[in-house]
C-alpha cells in the first residue's frame, strides 16, 4: 500500500511539473503572439519567411533557442553567430524593452554612402555620389561598404585592394575626414551620410585610387635598403645585432606605407615636390637607426636640406591617423637630434657628391 501511494504521489508530482511547463508555453506563446501582431510586418517577417509559419512557442522549443535568435540567423542580420558584437543593441532592444518594431528598424539599417566620384576620360568635374546600403546585408567594414556599391550598385566606381587585413596598405582612403584603411575602419551607423574620398592633396587617377607617384618616388630617393661599406666574408652569415640594437627598429620598421600620414600633413600638402613627408622621413630613420648600416653620414647628410627634413613644423597630424599606430612624428625628431649633434662641415661636400653618383634617385624638383 505504501509504495502504491508513494508511485501516486510521485505521479501526480511529474503531471503537476508537465502541466506548469506547458501553461508557461502558453503564456509565453501567447505574449510573442501579441508582440508579433503589435509590430505588424515584423510578425509576418517571422511567421512567412523566417519560421515557415510555425509558431514562435514551438520554434524556441524544438531549437532551443529564442525565435528572434532564429529569424537573425535565417534573415542573415546576426552574422557569424555575433550575438553581443555589432547586433547586441537588436538583441537588448528586443529582450529588454520588448519592443520588436524597433527590432524591425534595426533588422533593415539604411546607411548613405557619399563617394568621391570622377572619372578623366569621361571629361566630366568631379562629384559627390550617394550610395544607400543595407547594413543588415553587409560587412561591418568601411570596404565592404565599398566593395557592395561595386558589385551590386555602381560596377565602374573604381578603388585599390588586396589583403583586407591592414598589412598591404592599399585601401588608404579619407573616410569622414580623417585618413585611414578602409578595411580596418568600422562602419558607425549614422543619420548622416559616410563621406568617402580619395586621400586628400594629391593628384586623383580616378574615383579612389591617388596618383602616389611622387610618394613613392621620394621613398626611393632615401635609398631603402642595408647599404655595407665592408661586406662580409661568409655570405651564409647574417650580419650581428645586440637585443637594444634590434630594439631601436621596433615601431619603424611596421610601416606599411599606405602615406596615411603623409598625405594628412598640411607641410606636406603646401611642398609635396620638395618635403619628404612623415613616412619617408620615418622610413629614413629606420635605415639611420638600423647598426648593420654603414652609410649613416651620407643619408643623414643627403636629408639634412631645409626643405627634405625642417618642413616639419610638429602638427602631429600623422601620428594621429596611423592605422598601425605608429609615431612618424617622434621620428622626425629623432632625425633633428641625429644631424644636430652629428652635424660636420665635410657633409656639404658628401651631400653633392651622393647627389651626383645617385642623379636619378631624387624625385621631382627636390634635386634643385
Amino acid at each position: 500500500m505504501r509504495e502504491n501511494i508513494c508511485k501516486r504521489k510521485h505521479l501526480q508530482e511529474k503531471t503537476s511539473a508537465r502541466e506548469n511547463i506547458c501553461e508557461a508555453r502558453l503564456k509565453m506563446s501567447g505574449i510573442l503572439t501579441k508582440m508579433a501582431r503589435a509590430s505588424g510586418s515584423l510578425g509576418n517577417a517571422f511567421g512567412r519567411s523566417a519560421l515557415g509559419r510555425r509558431s514562435f512557442a514551438s520554434a524556441a522549443s524544438k531549437s532551443g533557442r529564442t525565435p528572434y535568435y532564429d529569424y537573425l540567423r535565417t534573415s542573415g542580420t546576426l552574422r557569424n553567430d555575433n550575438v553581443f558584437g555589432r547586433n547586441h543593441n537588436v538583441l537588448f532592444t528586443v529582450f529588454g524593452r520588448r519592443d520588436f518594431a524597433s527590432a524591425a528598424a534595426a533588422a533593415t539599417q539604411m546607411q548613405s554612402f557619399k563617394v568621391f566620384r570622377y572619372n578623366p576620360e569621361a571629361n566630366d568635374k568631379p562629384k559627390m555620389v550617394e550610395y544607400k546600403i543595407d547594413l543588415a546585408e553587409c560587412g561591418p567594414m568601411i570596404l565592404d561598404a565599398v566593395l557592395k556599391i561595386k558589385d551590386e550598385i555602381d560596377s565602374s566606381l573604381t578603388l585599390r585592394r588586396s589583403c583586407r587585413e591592414g598589412i598591404c596598405g592599399s585601401c588608404s582612403m579619407n573616410i569622414n575626414g580623417s585618413n585611414g584603411l578602409a578595411c580596418l575602419e568600422y562602419i558607425e551607423p549614422s543619420k548622416n551620410p559616410i563621406v568617402i574620398q580619395p586621400l586628400p592633396h594629391t593628384y586623383v587617377i580616378k574615383d579612389l585610387v591617388p596618383d602616389l607617384t611622387n610618394f613613392y618616388s621620394q621613398y626611393k630617393s632615401i635609398e631603402p635598403w642595408l647599404k655595407r661599406k665592408q661586406e662580409k666574408t661568409d655570405p651564409d652569415v647574417e650580419y650581428p645585432q645586440t637585443v637594444a640594437e634590434r630594439a631601436l627598429l621596433d615601431g619603424l620598421y611596421e610601416c606599411i606605407l599606405c602615406a596615411c600620414c603623409s598625405t594628412a600633413c598640411p607641410s606636406y600638402w603646401w611642398n609635396p615636390e620638395y618635403y619628404y613627408g612623415p613616412a619617408v622621413l620615418q622610413q629614413a630613420y629606420r635605415w639611420v637607426v638600423d647598426s648593420r648600416d654603414q652609410y649613416t653620414e651620407e643619408r643623414l647628410a643627403f636629408l639634412n636640406d631645409t626643405m627634405r627634413l625642417y618642413r616639419c613644423h610638429g602638427i602631429m597630424n600623422c601620428t594621429a591617423c596611423c592605422p598601425k599606430g605608429l609615431d612618424p612624428a617622434k621620428s622626425i625628431v629623432e632625425l633633428k637630434k641625429f644631424i644636430e649633434t652629428g652635424y660636420k662641415p665635410e657633409w656639404e661636400t658628401l651631400h653633392a657628391k651622393e647627389m651626383k653618383e645617385n642623379i636619378t634617385r631624387a624625385p621631382g624638383l627636390s634635386y634643385a
